[in-house]
């Protein structure tokens, strides 16, 4: 049987010698806005027998449309992917697009190829019987296959819907069912066991395209990806494009189902102009640039079914005429350095958590190092922080020495990590810690954090080289705007958006969707944050994370927890206890080497780790020695790092007065962590409750 690599090659030769109909009007909502502008904002979509739906901000069905906010300070005409697609494609036609690695080698597709092979991949489930604003739900890693498939679904007038590769079948089951998956599309055996093990419980699901391993036996409706592409070869390109130019900009063609973490996962609906607007407009704030300026080189790695890589990834790719570079499968098992250092991205996107594994294995490192090398580093890191922190008061003397660090050292490390021609780090979908972001400042290496929800189509905030304020999340996108709500003294406040980012509404679930709106129409996010003069967003903490002491005191938890790590560099985790509680206590896990093969943690305690016992006097190389035995001189530093932080504290309300060292860190596959490596606070509470009711035990 053929491999993908092969079947995609064949399959472009074969249409080189077709002519591909390009007929696709610019069309706009002019008149379908004029008639909504009287409407109050805050009505939902309403469906009177025998009537055209009224179009309004929001909606919960499949098939429903909403009026776009557009207003003078975003007047851009709303167009569909396809036609973002098309302007890409006479720009951009012949520039490479797609880059996979096959048997040792990086095989490329151009836009050309990537644009023909999603017109054949809408074709084969229109074949495959994909119903208007039905699901394909592609479960797998990142690959062309995955961005094909979506384009494609897109273009056949389904909805694209990604599903984490680390979910079990019954979740699998609950997305697909709920989201009326027509065809699944799955990278391999070990997925295509789950939908096997569900696919009698899916009534709408017709078909299931296998695109990484062979069929191990012949199943009804089960394909190859080269079967499938082959399926819809009869189907014309004028039954095609009828289907792609009746599509609007304020119809839903992405689905991205929120994690769960506090509930049953909801399907956030992402408008055609949800897509490319944000593509457009919230790329360029980040000073992402068009190919005919600079063609941008990035690495897709992080979960496609997150909003930050689909966005970031799959659709600014298209938008600007990016390069991007599929990393292995096992990337963040150790992998992605590899693939960064070949590839030499101009453009790099990272969740907190993978920063911070960065910084660890850096760290590991340089405690390895002999004593003058961590000399050498330690000078030219701190010249490099204090430039980057201070830069407009430093003399020219400090700054020719950072200079000087930055050419003899600094510039070595980034050449390691494949940053030699990074000109963007960018972070996002969870906070930053200071001591990650003041790490990479002593590396010379800026990391710009962006701010959203699934629900604003990922960035609706953004740093960039030019907008940047330390501990900012940067500047709302222009054409975005920000409020706050219900602020307290200090100004934290609810974080509101409006803008052409905020999504139509959650998929079957009319009430959710009205909560996430106030009564004129923004939405909210459900994040405390202050904003500065300049218009700087500071994220402060998450409503739901606040915790209210039996005393009736507000503490957010994420500053106290922050200072616990940084006085603290052997703890991984640390997570504050004291809803409706007398006083407040606290969870700490410490940091340990990850198993290769599974990326979950393992006993063995890390170098840096292992470097904070000695210095206390302990020889412990294991969590378990630690722990078991209650090391003395361990918990006794443990102790006197909580002490620096309480006697920090605001009052004494936030100061931590018990806490318990847990046997193992925290993981996805422990259920402590979301697949964004978020903290999971409900499924801890659960998960310790024994430990967390010692505390409070009289």
């Amino acid at each position: 049987m053929p491999n993908s690599g092969e079947t995609l090659t064949k399959k472009l030769q074969e249409e080189n010698a077709m002519n591909i109909s390009e007929s696709c009007e610019n069309r706009t909502l002019t008149d379908a806005q004029n008639v909504c502008r009287g409407l109050r904002p805050h009505l939902e979509e309403t469906r009177d027998e025998g009537t055209e739906p009224t179009e309004a901000l929001w909606t919960s069905f499949a098939d429903g449309r909403v009026r776009l906010r557009i207003d003078n300070s975003c007047p851009q005409t709303p167009i569909t992917v396809h036609q973002m697609f098309k302007e890409s494609l006479e720009k951009y036609g012949p520039l490479h697009a797609l880059a996979s690695k096959k048997n040792g080698k990086w095989e490329k597709i151009t836009f050309s190829e990537y644009y023909c092979l999603s017109r054949k991949a809408a074709k084969s489930f229109l074949k495959l019987g994909l119903e208007r604003f039905h699901s394909v739900g592609i479960l797998g890693f990142n690959s062309p296959e995955w961005f094909i498939s979506a384009v494609g679904a897109v273009f056949a007038g389904g909805i694209v819907t990604g599903i984490y590769t680390t979910n079990s079948p019954e979740a699998c089951h609950y997305i697909a069912y709920d989201s009326k998956t027509n065809i699944m599309v799955v990278e391999n055996r070990k997925q295509l066991d789950k939908i096997m093990q569900i696919w009698s419980r899916l009534p709408q699901l017709k078909a299931v395209v296998l695109y990484k391993d062979s069929v191990p036996e012949r199943h009804p409706n089960l394909y190859t990806m080269e079967e499938f592409l082959e399926l819809g070869d009869d189907v014309s390109d004028t039954t095609l494009d009828d289907i792609i130019n009746s599509q609007k900009p304020n119809q839903c063609c992405v689905l991205i189902y929120t994690s769960g973490t506090t509930g049953k996962p909801k399907g956030a609906m992402l408008s055609h102009d949800n897509i490319t607007w944000t593509s457009a407009h919230c790329s360029r704030a980040g000073d992402m640039q068009p190919a005919e300026v600079q063609q941008e080189s990035i690495v897709s790695y992080l979960p496609l079914s997150h909003i930050a890589a689909q966005i970031y990834d799959l659709w600014t790719g298209i938008k600007w005429g990016e390069q991007v570079y599929f990393a292995e499968p096992d990337a963040l098992k150790g992998s992605l350095v590899n693939t960064l250092k070949e590839v030499q991205p101009t453009s790099h996107m990272g969740v907190p958590r993978v920063w911070e594994k960065i910084m660890e294995k850096l760290k590991d490192a340089f405690a390895q190092s002999g004593f003058m090398k961590k000399r050498m580093l330690s000078w030219a890191m701190s010249l490099s922080l204090e430039r980057n922190l201070n830069c407009s008061s430093s003399s020219d003397l400090k700054q020719l020495w950072a200079r000087l660090a930055d050419y003899l050292v600094l510039a070595k490390i980034r050449n390691a990590l494949g940053f030699s021609s990074c000109q963007k780090h960018f972070c996002g979908a969870a906070p930053l810690h200071t001591e990650t972001l003041y790490f990479f400042l002593g590396l010379n290496i800026t990391l710009y954090e962006a701010y959203g929800m699934s629900e604003t189509t990922g960035p609706h905030c953004l740093s960039g080289p030019y907008v940047y304020r330390q501990h900012s999340c940067g500047k709302p996108t222009p054409g975005c705007k920000v409020k706050l709500v219900d602020e307290d003294p200090e100004g934290n406040g609810e974080i509101c958006f409006w803008g052409r980012t905020v999504f139509m509404g959650y998929l079957n679930m009319e009430d959710k969707t009205k909560e996430a709106f106030d009564e004129d129409g923004w939405l909210r996010s459900g994040d405390l944050g202050k904003l500065d003069k300049d218009g700087f967003l500071y994220v402060t903490g998450r409503i739901k994370d606040l915790i209210i002491t039996a005393g009736g005191e507000n503490v957010p938890p994420i500053p106290i927890e922050d200072a616990v790590k940084k006085e603290l560099p052997i703890v991984s985790n640390a997570m504050v206890i004291g809803d409706k509680k007398k006083f407040l206590s606290m969870l700490l896990t410490l940091k340990s080497v990850l198993d290769p093969d599974t990326s979950d943690p393992t006993d063995v305690l890390t170098e840096q780790a292992r470097d904070f016992c000695q210095k206390t006097g302990s020889k412990a190389t294991k969590v378990s020695e630690i722990v078991a035995t209650r090391d003395q001189a361990i918990y006794q530093a443990i102790q006197e790092g909580i002490d620096r932080v309480n006697r920090n504290a605001t009052n004494r309300v936030h100061c931590i007065q018990k806490w318990i060292v847990l046997p193992r860190d925290f993981s996805i596959s422990g259920g402590e962590l979301g697949p964004t490596m978020k903290l999971k606070r409900l499924t801890v509470l659960e998960k310790y409750r024994k430990e967390i009711d010692s505390f409070y035990e009289e």
